[in-house]
């Protein structure tokens, strides 16, 4: 069965075959549940290497479920959280955030999809009033909703001035390899180095099946965080499958193979498009996706031939994904579609 290419979305891709392999080579014979299999027990110590020797790693099923269960380990219910108010937490998880862990969620406006400690200040008030949700993570998106990266010195300021507070600061990092390689860095660097406490670590937009994780940068943060994830029904017993996947991903550098390409392909979109009449790209293009404002009468009709989702009905913005499987070939009959329907 074949299906439409497009560029909705890199949760469109298909799985990585050294993924796929992964999933086969750990499809034999029995093993121990929820996590007491071999094959765990050897990815958590690859989370090690890779986020360091103090860190904590859990496996769930999804991003919302990472973020989520995050939040709920940084917060209690009276809390609020602040964030970008283009943050998935706060558009794309209906609710579940507010809803599960209690917390008030306090978005910060923004044009490119980053915040900034003069942002995160507005909310930094009402402390001890009994009346006032009470201000405890701040969570920031890398790479953002909007495609862009915070550099890391962004993150390190973020980090100083929110710990200065007593405050915590998550990172959904659903696309953090996009980011890292981006910014020709480690995923450490981008994340636990500079600052962040817990990370949403994602592994579904880049050649995975299924499965986030979620990173802790001390054990004590994540001291009863297996509980919640149980209780948020992210607890996976076959779990063997999920470790295999971020085994696979960690290795050989597959991780970055895949974002690097990626991203090339979004560059070489936005190139390609950028000069054509009646295309006006939105935003820097920094990672994996592509924001224009075409003619509203051409999404319908080119949604037909590659689908695609608007990002803003009101400006007929609209958002092209790249992924690890994207092709040249796809960006040019992409291109060329595009062309013609302009005419």
């Amino acid at each position: 069965m074949s299906y439409i290419r497009g560029f909705a979305s890199d949760n469109n891709a298909s799985v990585h075959p050294e993924v796929m392999e992964a999933i086969a080579n750990v499809n034999s014979g029995h093993a121990i549940g929820y996590g007491g299999d071999s094959t765990t027990e050897e990815t958590l110590r690859l989370f090690k290497d890779t986020f360091g020797k103090d860190t904590e790693t859990l496996f769930v099923y999804n991003g919302t479920g990472a973020n989520v269960i995050a939040i709920q380990a940084l917060a209690q219910s009276y809390n609020a959280v602040v964030c970008a108010c283009t943050a998935h937490i706060n558009v794309d998880e209906c609710g579940a955030p507010e809803k599960i862990s209690g917390c008030k969620l306090l978005p910060i406006d923004t044009d490119n999809g980053k915040i900034t400690v003069e942002g995160i200040k507005r909310y930094m008030h009402g402390f001890g009033f009994e009346h006032h949700a009470q201000p405890k993570v701040v969570s920031i998106t890398q790479a953002t909703e909007l495609g862009t990266i915070y550099s890391l010195e962004e993150i390190k300021e973020i980090a100083d001035y929110v710990h200065s507070l007593g405050l915590y600061l998550h990172m959904d990092g659903a696309r953090i390899a996009n980011a890292a390689v981006a910014l020709e860095c480690s995923l450490v660097d981008t994340s636990i180095n500079a600052g962040v406490d817990v990370l949403s670590f994602g592994g579904t937009k880049n050649g995975l099946m299924f499965g986030e994780a979620i990173v802790f940068a001390n054990a004590q943060l994540a001291e009863n965080v297996k509980y919640i994830r149980k209780q948020s029904t992210q607890l996976h017993s076959k779990m063997r499958y999920t470790s295999a996947q971020f085994k696979a991903l960690l290795s050989n550098d597959l991780w970055k193979k895949n974002a690097l390409h990626a991203n090339a392909m979004a560059k070489l979109l936005a190139q390609k498009v950028k000069g054509i009449d009646g295309v006006q790209l939105t935003q820097e293009v920094e990672s994996n996706g592509v924001f224009a404002i075409i003619p509203h009468e051409l999404i319908e009709p080119l949604q037909n031939d590659f689908f695609f989702y608007v990002w803003d009905e009101h400006r007929s913005e609209v958002r092209w994904m790249t992924s690890f499987d994207t092709t040249e070939k796809d960006i040019e009959a992409f291109v060329m579609t595009l062309k013609s329907r302009l005419k």
